[in-house]
């Protein structure tokens, strides 16, 4: 009893304080060490560099290829002027009647060709906001409009996106980014036009009531066209991202003998458990390519750029890899046994609910999706895959549900990209949340249920 009580206040005070600001770097250790210490009274030192930062590293092993070549990739296309090439063409073809589906589709297109979401709200909410203060949409849907297009149906649904979120379960599943793309393009879409609805409905709501864009001091940037690349030339790198990724995932790679593999020196794994990675690697360093050599005279500063999308990268993948140590604190307790079993034994025959709602509750206790679904991967991947292959339940479907699951309640008020996102938009939970609550929490709850429901009846497709 103790030992989950413990579970349960370490948790809600990793959400509180990383929801007041705290860098989960140190407070994802002084949390498990709470845990730790009221749950058996140590050995605190012991678990910090044992299990803590063995997991820590770990996470940091298998996944620093894909966090650090997207953030140049992304670094890469907001510098050499692509991202924004994109967004305004997107913009100037829809124009200021269809604002929302503008920039939402401007999101999606980059986040779905590999720039980072957070590279993209920064390079979208200039154009965005000069957009819908055209149309008098209310500037307090900006936020749900480019979360919309960049934490939805393009980072957990879309078949092949290069998201960190669809990468991780190709490690446990041996499954590739494509796995069950059909499943993966019905909840996309039901998650960008159900998106799309809801915000329509908000802004003529708003607009029948008189509201407009509203009263806000902005400082805009301006864009010289001559100073960027062309359409075809910024969409390029995209396309080498989804086609490289499809072409060695799912043709390349199967045909190679891959044997060696099995040798210590290369970790004695499965080709299928590599070949996702090596692919969104290959795909990655051909867009980086791409944009050095075909974009070169629109960069001002090469060197600079590669140098700031290194850096871009430490971050992000070590407060995800922060968390998962928190995580793999957690389950060595003996109290989380309890927990494991709770969640595990929900709808036992069915270990597609019961991974929904395992990787749902983790990523909203960590504010991460990332974070939750690695998380849950860990200590419950291998158990849900030996049920699912009992029950001739494919893994396709276990990565598509699992994937979709993190991109659920990860979106409460403690995420760190919603909270970010509000920031760069210069808005606040209390005028925006509510909107993305329903396009980034409801909406993809929604499409998961049904990716549920379709896969049970007719498998994975």
């Amino acid at each position: 009893m103790i030992g989950t009580l413990a579970i349960i206040l370490s948790l809600a005070g990793l959400m509180y304080f990383a929801y007041r600001g705290y860098s989960v770097l140190y407070l994802a250790p002084i949390m498990a060490a709470f845990a730790v210490l009221m749950a058996q009274g140590g050995p605190l030192l012991a678990t910090y560099t044992q299990v803590f930062m063995t997991s820590l590293g770990r996470y940091v092993v298998l996944f620093f290829p894909i966090f650090l070549l997207g953030a140049i990739f992304g670094k890469l296309m907001a510098d050499s002027g692509s991202s924004t090439t994109i967004a305004h063409t997107i913009v100037r073809k829809l124009g200021a009647r269809h604002a929302i589906a503008a920039v939402t589709l401007a999101c999606g297109v980059l986040t779905y060709g590999g720039v980072s979401l957070f590279v993209v709200a920064f390079a979208i909410y200039p154009i965005a906001a000069a957009l819908f203060r055209e149309a008098q949409v209310p500037k307090r849907l900006i936020a749900a409009a480019i979360a919309l297009g960049s934490f939805t149906f393009t980072m957990t649904a879309f078949p092949g996106t290069p998201a960190i979120q669809n990468a991780i379960p190709t490690r446990f599943f041996g499954t590739t980014t494509f796995a069950a793309p059909g499943l993966g393009i019905i909840a996309g879409c039901i998650m960008l036009f159900g998106g799309l609805a809801w915000l329509q409905l908000r802004a003529r709501r708003a607009q029948a009531a008189g509201e407009g864009y509203g009263d806000h001091q902005e400082n805009l940037p301006q864009f010289e066209d001559g100073a960027r690349p062309g359409f075809a030339l910024a969409m390029l790198p995209i396309v080498v991202v989804i086609g490289l990724n499809a072409l060695f995932s799912l043709v390349v790679f199967p045909r190679l003998d891959l044997g060696y593999l099995a040798q210590q020196v290369y970790g004695n794994v499965s080709p299928s458990a590599v070949i996702g990675t090596w692919a969104l690697i290959v795909a990655l360093v051909g867009a980086i390519l791409t944009v050095l050599v075909l974009q070169r005279r629109h960069l001002r500063d090469a060197q600079k750029t590669l140098n700031e999308g290194t850096m871009g990268s430490m971050l992000p993948i070590f407060n995800t890899a922060s968390e998962v140590g928190y995580g793999a604190v957690i389950a060595s307790l003996a109290a989380f046994v309890l927990v494991r079993d709770f969640v595990v034994g929900i709808a036992p025959d069915t270990p597609t609910i019961s991974l929904a709602i395992a990787v749902n509750a983790l990523a909203g206790i960590t504010g991460s999706a990332s974070g939750g679904l690695s998380i849950a991967l860990d200590t419950l991947g291998a158990t849900y895959l030996e049920r699912a292959n009992a029950l001739g339940i494919s893994p396709e479907l276990l990565h598509r549900i699992a994937t979709i699951s993190s991109g659920g309640f990860d979106s409460l008020p403690h995420n760190g990209a919603v909270i970010s996102l509000l920031t760069i938009t210069g808005l606040t939970h209390k005028s925006s949340y509510g909107d993305i609550f329903v396009v980034n929490l409801l909406i993809p709850v929604a499409a998961l249920v049904t990716v549920i429901v379709l896969g049970t009846m007719f498998g994975a497709f």
